[in-house]
């Protein structure tokens, strides 16, 4: 059963939620028996998922078939729930004593077609419609932006590999990441904040909202540049290369490999600039395995991998005493209240898990630093 509690301001909160079983709605049957409840909002191809921890002292819980839709929402009493999507029953398990029954559902059935091994070949067409072939056998929707749709390909194959395996190879050789969710297959680009064609509202975390938080800089990752190979078929014996590194605006910065370094600049003026995270030497470049068909697509997953690598140079993540529904992946984040190498950059949420139980609702969420624009020098 979930408790109230009281926040700093003497305000009393009480966690809510509304659950459905199919179409029946079922909060009533479940509010007093609630243990916990733990839902992780993924952004990429790794599945949402719901688990549910249930009083059985009674013995008068009925176990969930696998493959029932259950729906979900969460929030605060008071104020309007947010939407948490459908999640098909994966898992249903009985321990004792005390008693519980435990359900875990995911957003997605990878039981299915998708994890099945396919042979495909497309030629002269558009990632757009690879998307929409893939996803009519597997009987999904779809939704991708127009500038991911619209990239053309000039030739990919699909030899024996699952359609989940093939698409998330495709997705991240063009810059973007996949996820289904209650029945759609989204193609999402990191950081654009733009998901199923609707723009996510900013939202801002300060320091005192958390209960612990963990900032850090990994250099072991920090590649300068990436380097793609494309082979003309009609000139087989010419291979091709492009290479991006690191503009030259950002060689000149000092790279800041400790969560409480600050430049001389901003500690004298208070201000703070962008920091870029990305270190390492002009040699250290990543080199792409692939040999792709033309200088475009090269480009194109250069770019992506140079993106990848500019997101990944920090890492950050924190504990909301308070939860936090609204924030989903693709949120982008203002933070206040840190360090300034934290609080200098936009972020934007990866990842967000929300357990509610009789400690009340927190949410932990992951971020990324947003990157709005892949710069580089094209050579």
């Amino acid at each position: 059963m979930l408790n109230a509690f009281t926040n700093g301001l003497a305000r009393v909160k009480t966690p809510a939620f509304s659950l459905k079983l199919g179409k029946k709605d079922i909060t009533g049957n479940i509010q007093s028996r609630l243990i916990a409840l733990t839902v992780t909002d993924n952004r990429g191809f790794e599945a949402d998922t719901l688990t549910l921890t249930l009083d059985d002292a009674d013995g008068q819980i009925e176990m969930p078939e696998r493959s029932n839709v259950i729906t979900l929402a969460i929030g605060w009493q008071g104020a309007a729930l947010t939407e948490m999507g459908s999640f098909i029953v994966d898992q249903v398990s009985h321990k004792g004593t005390p008693d519980q029954v435990s359900v875990t559902a995911k957003s997605a059935d990878f039981r299915g077609s998708l994890n099945s091994p396919q042979d495909s070949s497309w030629h002269d067409t558009t990632l757009g419609a690879i998307v929409e072939e893939i996803a009519k056998r597997n009987k999904l929707d779809t939704s991708l932006p127009p500038s991911l749709a619209q990239i053309k390909i000039a030739h990919i194959d699909q030899s024996n590999e699952s359609d989940a395996n093939f698409l998330t190879r495709l997705a991240r050789r063009n810059g973007a990441e996949i996820a289904v969710k209650s029945g759609k297959l989204f193609f999402i680009v990191p950081g654009m904040c733009v998901v199923g064609g609707e723009t996510m509202p900013s939202a801002t975390i300060a320091r005192s909202d958390g209960d612990s938080h963990d900032f850090s800089v990994a250099d072991r990752i920090n590649y300068s540049g990436v380097t793609a190979h494309w082979q003309d078929t009609a000139m087989p014996k010419n291979q091709n290369t492009i290479q991006l590194q690191r503009t030259s605006s950002q060689q000149k910065v000092t790279p800041i490999s400790h969560p409480q370094a600050v430049s001389s600049q901003a500690a004298s003026n208070g201000k703070s600039e962008p920091t870029d995270y990305t270190a390492g030497s002009k040699e250290n470049v990543l080199i792409l395995s692939t040999t792709f068909a033309n200088k475009e697509e090269a480009k194109l997953a250069a770019e992506a991998q140079w993106s990848e690598i500019q997101r990944n140079a920090a890492k950050f993540s924190i504990t909301l005493a308070q939860g936090r529904a609204d924030l989903r992946p693709e949120t982008p984040v203002i933070v206040t209240g840190f360090k300034n190498v934290i609080n200098a950059r936009m972020w934007v949420v990866k990842k967000v898990t929300h357990t509610m139980n009789t400690q009340g609702f927190v949410s932990s969420v992951e971020l990324e630093v947003r990157i709005n624009n892949v710069e580089y020098d094209a050579k």
